[in-house]
Order: structure tokens, then C-alpha cells, then sequence
């Protein structure tokens, strides 16, 4: 089969990418010819596709003239299209494997794919077909008042906390969707990497019959378990430093619980979180360690005693969660979004009120009630159907 696997990072950024990236590498071990189409940035790693690329615009480093270019790139790109068509014709794919698409280089490529009658599908990596700021989250708190296309509500409620960012999003929104339709007019399935986010499109007025499963997965590195008797006195908490990932409200159970925090990680809220930790004064039970990868993040993990997830926003479906799981870590995760899902009470692991130290703390301390041996080897098998080459079959299943 000849895939074409798109993606506007062609590095590894997140969770997108690293599955991006996985798909792309055993689909070729597999004997299936694959392309890429991406942005151009420094980072990317080496591809035969390259001359395809879209031009880079950055959001967060570019000046003035990226800062100009946005809007329209957002909305509609014609290079991005021009570019698309382009590879359409010289590799001929017989599918397409769509994973984050927008802004860098927006939907206006999808046309191409329907004008040659090629199929496509698509990942839900995020909420960015319901929801303007894609994370269903604003000023705080859960947010669903724009389902069902009610977009107006992203400038009402400055989801951008700048008027001239939210404008630009709800024009987005409403040019897609309403004015275009060029997401259900151009798009074959939709795959869903949790029950929750099905139900969310579904909600949304997206077709539930077009819309797959296929759980995010767990690469064979993690796949080595750390048994509970070598674990170290501390909880761990890995991924990125944002307040959606109600980091906070781990910082404040500490202040009421006794264990000893590990923070992995880095992002917007880091300053924010350190200055807590300050003013708390538990500067000995909260260590902010920075952003880890390989064998020390393995080796972190590994000797944790727990990882927590607590998330305040509707979480997806991290990729931590099966990483985690898969080592015989037990999970504490906010009862929000998709983790409630992976994560059972009691089983493999504990759930606890979204934004709520106090329930967080009290959860904590069941772990010196919990046969910990016990609960890790359950953790490790309710990881078990999320392999990557579990995940992977599915996939396939779908492509056929």
C-alpha cells in the first residue's frame, strides 16, 4: 500500500508526533511505501520529501511578517494546497493518514485528496474540530459552550485572552464549518484515541459511524517492568507545565500529604508552579527536575512510586497513561475526559476529583494502605491492549 502519512511537524514534539512518527517507521518495516508532508523547520528530521514542505511560520518566534502571514495561513493555504496537489500527483498515494493539520498548514489540502478520489482519514488528537482553542478549556476551567458550531462564544469569552486571536479562531471556525464544510465534506473516518473523544464529536454533530477507536499506545522501550520493591520514596509527575494540567493542584496536595513530589517537565506555567511551591514553603517535598527524555526519564519513572495525572481539563488520552501503566506504575489520575477509561478505581490504579488537593491528598494517603505489589501487576496487565502493535492492527484495519 502506498500511505501518505501528513503531519506539520516532522520531529518529535508531543504526543501527535511520536505517533506520527512510529506509524510511519513500521508501516515502512511492513513494506508499505510511505511519504510525509509537513512544514519545513530546522528540527525535522531527514525526508526524501522534503522540496514539499510548506514554508515555516512560527506562532511564537516570528516577527512581524509571520505574525501578518497567521491569519491566512490558518484559515486557508493556498501554498500549503499548491504543495499537496503536487505530491498527490507524483507519489499517487492509495490512502491518507492525516494527524494535526491545523494552522501550519490548514485544511485547504483536503480538497486535493477528494478531487483524486483518495481516501482519508484522520487523527483526533485534540478538540480543534469542535472547539476553537482546541482544548475545551478556557480561563480555567472545562468549557463546552461552542459545540454544535455555537463559535461565537471563542470571542465572546476572549478564549485567546486577546480579542484579535480569538477573532481569527472564530472566523476559523466558522469559514471550516459552516461556510466550507471542508473537514465532513473531505474526511472518510475520524480515529478517536479515547471513547470520550468519540462522544464529544458525536455531540458535535459528527457522523458516530465514521468515527473509530484506536487507543493511544505504549512503544516497546517502555515495555520493561520496574518492579514496585525497587521504588524510591517519591510520586512523579511527567509531561508538559500547563494549567490544564492542574499541576497546581498536585503542588497543593503536597502541602497537606507527606510524600515527596518529582516534577517532570517544562512549559508556560513552570515560573507560576516554582513560586507556589515558594510561597507554600515545601521547597523539601516538590522538586522540579526539568524536561527529561531516555534513560533518565526512564529511570525516573522506573523508580517512582507512583505517577499522578491531574488533569483539570478533558483530558485526551496521554500517552503517560499507558507508559506509566505498562512499567506496574500506579496511576492517580483525575476523573476527567478519557482517563477514567484507561484507569479503575481501586484496580490499577486511584481517581480523584478534578482540581480538588484535598481529595488528591486523601488519595495519596491510601497508598500506605494499598498492597502496592499487588496493584503494580495489575497496573502492568491493564496496559497490555494498548501496545503500539495492538494499536497498530487496528490502524490497519481501518486503512484496509
Amino acid at each position: 500500500m502506498k500511505i501518505l502519512q501528513v503531519n506539520k511537524f516532522n520531529y518529535l514534539r508531543g504526543g501527535a508526533e511520536r505517533a506520527f512518527l512510529a506509524i510511519s517507521e513500521q508501516l515502512e518495516k511492513d513494506g508499505h511505501e510511505v511519504a510525509r508532508f509537513c512544514m519545513q523547520h530546522p528540527k525535522n528530521l531527514p525526508s526524501p520529501w522534503s522540496k514539499y514542505f510548506v514554508s515555516r511560520l512560527s506562532f511564537n518566534e516570528g516577527g512581524l511578517k509571520d505574525k501578518l502571514k497567521a491569519p491566512f495561513r490558518i484559515i486557508y493555504s493556498t501554498e500549503a494546497r499548491r504543495l499537496f496537489a503536487k505530491l498527490l500527483d507524483d507519489f499517487k498515494p492509495d490512502i491518507i493518514h492525516c494527524h494535526n493539520i491545523y494552522h501550519q498548514l490548514s485544511p485547504s489540502i483536503l480538497p486535493e485528496a477528494r478531487k483524486r478520489k483518495i481516501p482519508v482519514v484522520m487523527h483526533l488528537w485534540d478538540y480543534k474540530l469542535v472547539c476553537p482553542n482546541y482544548k475545551l478549556f478556557t480561563h480555567n476551567e472545562p468549557c463546552t459552550r461552542c459545540l454544535g458550531g455555537k463559535y461565537g462564544n471563542c470571542l465572546k469569552y476572549r478564549c485567546f485572552n486577546s480579542f484579535s486571536k480569538s477573532l481569527v479562531a472564530t472566523l476559523e471556525m466558522f469559514i471550516h464549518h459552516k461556510l466550507l464544510n471542508i473537514y465532513k465534506a473531505n474526511i472518510d473516518r475520524y480515529i478517536a484515541p479515547c471513547q470520550f473523544m468519540k462522544n464529544i464529536c458525536t455531540q458535535a454533530k459528527f457522523p458516530e459511524n465514521k468515527i473509530d477507536l484506536v487507543y493511544n499506545f505504549y512503544t516497546p522501550e517502555f515495555d520493561r517492568e520496574a518492579p514496585q520493591e525497587q521504588c524510591e520514596d517519591y510520586l512523579l509527575y511527567f509531561g508538559r507545565l500547563a494549567k490544564e494540567k492542574g499541576v497546581e493542584t498536585l503542588i497543593r496536595a503536597a502541602k497537606i500529604g507527606k510524600e515527596t513530589i518529582k516534577i517532570v517537565g517544562d512549559g508556560p506555567e513552570l515560573a507560576n508552579l516554582e513560586t507556589i511551591v515558594k510561597e507554600l514553603k515545601i521547597e523539601d517535598k516538590v522538586k522540579f527536575l526539568g524536561w527529561k527524555h531516555g534513560e533518565d526519564l526512564t529511570n525516573i519513572i522506573n523508580h517512582a512510586k507512583a505517577v499522578i495525572i491531574p488533569s483539570v481539563w478533558y483530558e485526551n488520552n496521554p500517552f503517560v497513561l499507558s507508559e506509566s501503566l505498562i512499567k506496574g506504575k500506579i496511576v492517580i489520575g483525575s476523573a476527567i475526559g478519557g482517563i477514567s477509561e484507561i484507569i479503575k478505581d481501586g484496580d490499577n490504579g486511584f481517581i480523584f476529583k478534578p482540581g480538588s488537593p484535598v481529595d488528591l491528598a486523601s488519595v495519596i494517603a491510601k497508598l500506605s494502605l494499598t498492597d502496592l505489589n499487588l496493584m503494580s501487576k495489575r497496573a502492568r496487565a491493564s496496559a497490555q491492549p494498548y501496545a503500539f502493535l495492538k494499536q497498530y492492527e487496528n490502524l490497519l484495519k481501518i486503512y484496509n
